[in-house]
């Protein structure tokens, strides 16, 4: 059995067909004809443009208009002036098309790759995509057709790129495993709109398996098994038609209300990173916005977002969702986020350093434009402001004062607003924990950012494997975090939510219950799987389970109780 990331739910079995990596190799002597490698620089780009614009639009009649966006991102990448401008440059410089295409989109890639944050490092992922695309092109190598492959099959790859699922024919692929990728890459996304169960990023399984080998893929466990004897093919049978049986199921949480076992109402919010994102949380039936990133509308851009840029942006979304609540959190950049225009100096360690509203206090003419659009947007429907890494009281109440300042210059200058809107800050650092009480008299609102709040209460830096054993919300030094969090808030009488990851974790969900979460943010596509699940936990049960968790002293322990006890 080898183990992988569970990226699309489902168990598949079939057989495998192996998909080979290209040889995309070439000469990079400097060229002598410049133009002419302008010209085919040019012609590679307008072919690139049609043959993606054409898997857009296939995406968009076989999966979804919310899927197709993903090809329809590469598009404005190659469009935007810096990316294809730099290239340009290069070859004017002396280069062939193939090393400028290589040189930037490496620096992009590279760029992109040490953000922390899964959507930004899935922009690697896209520009690595529009790199090998393009280098096919220059080339001459046709692309791999998975449009053609026999029906039970389970496809193979080092990186299955949204150009190469955009082929597939959902009626004839069972399953999905790669060597690369996580649960918010576009392959992942893809492979779950499909409803194709998938693996990712098992190491060398492409040198491990061959054609026609039987495989089943586990993609709610992450397991997959290569040749399996005939008793783990039955045991996986009986597993299928289960899964099936619990999905069908879901249907019947459309559009209830989120209860507990005992008639306890919880909100079931939706975390998205684009206005456009807004319009899934509604198809997949969230109660809200409980974060959205706003850094997206800074890094999308060759220059700062205006005021009426951002106005529009976040007023898109809050129109979207109808007077439901969107929580905006402020710009969060710095640490694992660069923005190149930005100019941010390197720091020793980045994550302890200048970021978020540590940058933004000290630049509050950025500052001040973004709370302006947020505010303006607010006449639209129901806002929020959230404040990303507060670790001290004099951040929100410098942050609250900034909120005056404008709330001020919008209605001199006759600008409409919400003028009780409510200002927050997300909780995501042991100090911040450890002053909750404090921050609760100031905060209008908390939202617990599991992501951060683990690495740093842990110390552990989650890119680093030879510490990723440490990086779990459920150490007991976590556990008792947001424990204490919570009952701060509910102390100060002011809501609580969690944007984090773990907000969507089947184990952690009864914890939550007991210490009395308000408000559940989570990827819109698991709004349905979490609601079902917080309907079946009472807060008696949730609090008998919790006392337990509670006197344990290991991470091991306190999973292995919360699996032995799952609903």
């Amino acid at each position: 059995m080898y183990k992988g990331i569970e990226a699309s739910r489902g168990i598949g079995i079939g057989s495998i067909c192996l998909i080979t990596e290209h040889d995309l190799s070439f000469d990079s002597k400097p060229v002598a004809d410049k133009d002419a490698e302008k010209a085919r620089f040019n012609d590679a780009i307008e072919k690139f443009k049609a043959e993606t614009a054409e898997m857009a639009e296939n995406i968009r009649k076989n999966i979804g208009p919310k899927e197709a966006e993903i090809m329809e991102g590469h598009l404005a990448m190659i469009a935007d002036p810096t990316m294809a401008g730099e290239m340009t440059k290069m070859i004017e410089a002396g280069q062939c098309a193939e090393a400028a295409v290589t040189a930037v989109c490496d620096m992009f890639i590279g760029m992109f790759s040490k953000m922390e944050d899964d959507m930004m490092r899935q922009r690697a992922s896209d520009i690595s995509d529009i790199k090998i695309s393009l280098l096919k092109i220059l080339l001459g190598v046709e692309d791999v057709d998975i449009s053609k492959v026999a029906p039970g099959t389970v496809l193979v790859a080092h990186d299955l790129t949204p150009s190469m699922t955009s082929q597939i024919v959902k009626e004839n692929v069972v399953g999905i495993i790669t060597e690369v990728g996580g649960k918010t890459s576009h392959s992942a996304i893809l492979a779950r709109a499909l409803e194709i169960p998938a693996v990712l990023s098992i190491p060398n399984i492409c040198e491990i398996v061959k054609d026609k080998d039987t495989a089943i893929v586990d993609g709610t466990e992450g397991d997959v098994y290569i040749n399996p004897d005939g008793d783990v093919i039955s045991q996986y049978v009986i597993k299928r038609e289960e899964f099936i049986r619990a999905q069908a199921e879901l249907k019947n949480f459309v559009g209830k209300a989120t209860l507990t076992a005992d008639g306890k109402e919880v909100e079931l919010f939706c975390n998205i990173g684009t206005p456009k994102d807004a319009k899934k949380a509604i198809e997949c039936d969230g109660e809200g916005i409980g974060l959205f990133r706003s850094e997206f509308l800074f890094m999308d851009k060759p220059h700062l977002p205006t005021e009426d840029e951002q106005f529009e942006a976040y007023k898109e979304a809050v129109e979207t969702m109808s007077g439901k609540t969107v929580i905006i959190r402020t710009l969060d950049i710095g640490g694992d986020k660069e923005i190149p225009y930005m100019n941010l100096e390197k720091e020793e360690n980045p994550f302890l350093g200048y970021r978020a509203v540590r940058y933004c206090l000290a630049n509050t003419d950025i500052y001040k434009t973004q709370l302006r659009g947020i505010l303006r947007a607010s006449a639209f429907g129901t806002v929020k402001i959230m404040v990303p890494l507060v670790t001290c009281v004099d951040e929100i109440r410098a942050v609250k004062a900034l909120v005056e300042e404008c709330k001020m210059e919008l209605t001199n200058e006759g600008i409409s607003f919400d003028p009780s809107i409510q200002v927050g800050c997300m909780i995501e650092t042991a100090a911040a924990s450890l002053i909750a009480d404090m921050l609760a008299k100031e905060a209008d609102f908390f939202s617990i950012g599991t992501n951060d709040l683990t690495q740093y209460t842990m110390s552990v830096d989650r890119g680093n494997a030879k510490v990723a054993y440490l990086y779990s919300a459920f150490q007991p030094a976590v556990l008792r975090s947001i424990k204490n969090i919570i009952a701060a808030a509910n102390e100060a009488g002011i809501p609580v939510g969690m944007c984090g990851e773990a907000a969507a974790d089947p184990l952690m969900i009864p914890l939550l219950i007991s210490f009395g979460l308000d408000e559940y943010s989570v990827n819109p596509v698991l709004v349905l799987t979490a609601r079902a699940i917080i309907s079946k936990w009472s807060k008696a049960d949730a609090d008998a389970l919790a006392e337990k968790v509670l006197s344990l002293s290991t991470e091991k322990e306190i999973v292995e109780l919360l699996k032995a006890s799952a609903k």
